[in-house]
């Protein structure tokens, strides 16, 4: 770890990135039952420990006085969150190496989720070889970003712009499961065909407990990705929808228990049943440990300037952008504007008259004065706001982006 970074803002900005990238690498291990992707996450904790650790000494060094340990404290309190995020990764990894079982309808029903972990082995003479990620652009053209790759045998997770990606190489990208189908061509590899779950004609309890994971997982990620929001945002109403996320994970949580407790009494060996509880607690650690960012806001603690500059400085941005009238976002759904895959932003909440609605679906249709939350790659947020009306201009005095209406709405 010698090479590693000394400043306390980068060091938070990478180990936000190292604990996010564990948890898709965990369910990507999960999904294709995968135990060297699992390796992959325990071989990361290594390197989220030492940062942890090093942001720790400094974080005791830099308070000089009893005023600067208070905004120290809410330092303190988000890298102790974001390495338990990564300690739950670790334990749905193990679940893959310890063989804890999961029914084959939850790996079925992952690809359903709102956003998906994939993998393709890249081809000669495709169009992904001997390019540049920075020329691909896959966040914004399809909606995927690669989080690692494996190269030679083994993975490799220091994914940057300029790798160049090579014939043979196995990406491993999350995204919108919309982009698999574009990835793959790009890839050379051949369609993609996702398992089915099996049909039966009445849902039992280890159906619901399976669905209800799903969700779960849906619903652990948009509270971690609305706490990251709140903190670099500072904005109450955002913490105020993390608190309700872990009130309905806590719930979900039972409700599983009590499903999979009662399908375990029809199995002649309930131990394969274990994975599903290990799934159900690792979701909702997820949650708690989103609460514990926002419960900052809430109480309104001091927040030092680093968690702002840090978690706004990592891989993806974090967006808040309102729709404006005769915009090409205004009296669209969601599905037809595909904001998940051009740009490559995920839209975790729209606030509306006052309230907000977490994860929306396809199906919602937006509205002028509604405002969108949304994270994605760097590169799209200039598109994303365009698509809404607004124009993005750097406050050269500031450092901080401005959103300008658009003259001619019709020129989007």
């Amino acid at each position: 770890m010698d090479d590693r970074p000394r400043n306390l803002k980068t060091m938070l900005a990478e180990a936000k990135d190292t604990s996010e990238l564990m948890v898709d690498l965990a369910y990507g291990s999960l999904y294709f039952s995968d135990p060297e992707m699992a390796e992959g996450v325990f071989e990361l904790e290594e390197r989220l420990s030492d940062l942890v650790h090093d942001m720790r000494g400094v974080c005791v060094v830099a308070v000089r006085s009893p005023k600067e340990s208070d905004g120290m404290s809410s330092v303190l309190q988000v890298i102790s969150a974001i390495e338990r995020i990564g300690n739950n990764a670790v334990d749905i990894g193990r679940i893959v190496t310890k063989q804890l079982g999961i029914p084959q309808d939850l790996v079925a029903d992952l690809h359903q989720a709102d956003e998906v972990s994939h993998r393709v082995i890249v081809r000669d003479h495709s169009e992904l070889a001997h390019r540049r990620l920075d020329d691909v652009e896959l966040p914004v053209e399809i909606g995927m970003r690669v989080v690692a790759y494996r190269r030679a045998g083994s993975w490799e997770t220091d994914v940057r712009g300029d790798t160049v990606i090579v014939p043979d190489d196995v990406l491993f990208v999350h995204g919108t499961p919309a982009g698999i189908d574009d990835l793959r061509r790009l890839a050379g590899a051949e369609p993609f065909i996702p398992p089915v779950p099996a049909e039966e004609p009445a849902a039992s309890d280890l159906d619901r407990a399976i669905d209800t994971l799903v969700e779960m997982k849906n619903l652990s990620e948009t509270a971690v990705g609305l706490a990251y929001s709140a903190l670099v945002l500072r904005e109450p109403r955002l913490a105020a929808e993390v608190v309700h996320l872990e009130d309905r994970l806590d719930e979900m949580k039972e409700r599983i228990e009590t499903w999979v407790l009662r399908a375990a009494a029809d199995q002649i060996d309930p131990s394969p049943l274990r994975g599903l509880l290990h799934l159900a607690q690792a979701a909702e650690d997820l949650g708690d440990q989103a609460q514990q960012m926002v419960w900052l806001i809430e109480q309104g603690e001091d927040l030092h300037p680093v968690l702002s500059l840090a978690l706004g400085d990592a891989d993806e941005v974090v967006a808040w952008v309102p729709v404006a009238e005769g915009s090409a976002a205004d009296g669209r759904s969601l599905r037809e504007l595909r904001f998940d895959v051009d740009p490559g932003f995920h839209i975790l909440a729209i606030r509306r008259q006052g309230r907000h609605v977490y994860r929306p679906r396809g199906r919602v249709v937006l509205r002028a004065g509604d405002e969108l939350i949304a994270t994605g790659p760097d590169e799209g947020h200039a598109l994303l706001t365009e698509r809404c009306g607004w124009r993005l201009d750097l406050d050269d005095a500031t450092g901080e982006h401005a959103l300008v209406g658009l003259d001619d709405p019709d020129q989007m």
